[in-house]
């Protein structure tokens, strides 16, 4: 299981925030996610006060956020990154949010942010590199057919995701097949609708997404309650069997098949600005007005 960077901006004090992070370390969590523009940096800039006498204890990841821009932009989010998180080098450097379907040609164009990936690698601040995204397994598809080589992708994985517009069924296989390594996240919907409608438990969603042939599974924990529930769930751990999961995304399929609880695949409700803004969409405060 893995620490959601994003959810930790949204801790109402900074003390919280390095409580919870301190208490994850010790409960076995180690593996931190994070992005360039998560609050602002906020997210950032909290985790690295947290991990400055603890990160030699933790993988540290963290996504550029360039959205389309170029290596020079992405190179110079790199250091503030590493500023925030008061380190000089990351475990994985990702980018960020590939959901619009011309996500792939840009990144990949000359100059892009795939150079920036292969430069921090030559310079030593990045060991690993790869990419997420939650929109659609084609974008995904589209990433992985350059041929470069990705040492991750992250993606939503959980069970409503197993019988709509699958990332489990379309690109698990072709990371495995390839030797990617695969990160699951928004294991229960994004936000926990699902889980507060009471479509499913957390623990049988999170036992789901962690049963998935992952390396681990990035969770939003916001509180030291969902902290101690999601340690409880990590510690008494047993995977699903195959029987079990396929019950569970068959038991699911009718509220999944519409996407209610998994709108970041069928809405713009979860594409950052800093995205919407490169591409041209009206940002999240305009759009609701």
């Amino acid at each position: 299981m893995a620490l959601g960077g994003f959810h930790l901006g949204q801790v109402k004090t900074e003390r919280e925030a390095t409580r919870i992070v301190h208490e994850a370390i010790d409960g076995g969590i180690t593996f931190m996610d994070n992005a360039w523009e998560y609050h602002d940096g906020k997210s950032e800039e909290r985790m690295g006060r947290a991990l400055k006498d603890r990160r030699d204890r933790v993988f540290l990841m963290t996504k550029v956020c360039t959205h389309g821009r170029d290596a020079r932009v992405a190179m110079q989010q790199l250091e503030q990154s590493l500023r925030r998180l008061r380190t000089d080098r990351l475990d994985l450097w990702q980018v960020h949010e590939c959901a619009y379907y011309n996500d792939p040609e840009r990144h990949f164009a000359r100059g892009g942010v795939i150079e920036a990936l292969d430069r921090a690698k030559e310079q030593g601040k990045v060991r690993f590199v790869g990419f997420t995204g939650h929109k659609d397994p084609e974008i995904h598809l589209r990433m992985l057919s350059y041929g470069y080589r990705f040492d991750s992708c992250q993606m939503p994985l959980n069970a409503f995701d197993g019988t709509f517009r699958s990332f489990e069924r379309q690109v698990l296989p072709e990371l495995l097949r390839q030797g990617i390594a695969p990160i699951g996240m928004k294991s229960l919907g994004g936000d926990g609708t699902a889980v507060k409608e009471k479509a499913v438990t957390a623990s049988d969603a999170l036992r789901y997404a962690m049963s998935l042939p992952v390396v681990t599974t990035v969770s939003g924990i916001d509180s030291m309650k969902v902290l101690r529930q999601n340690l409880k769930i990590a510690a008494r751990f047993q995977p699903f069997t195959a029987a079990q999961m396929d019950q569970l995304r068959q038991k699911l399929a009718p509220v999944a098949a519409d996407g209610r609880y998994e709108l970041y695949k069928v809405t713009a409700r979860h594409d950052a600005d800093i995205g919407r803004a490169q591409h041209g969409f009206p940002l999240q405060d305009e759009a609701s007005m």
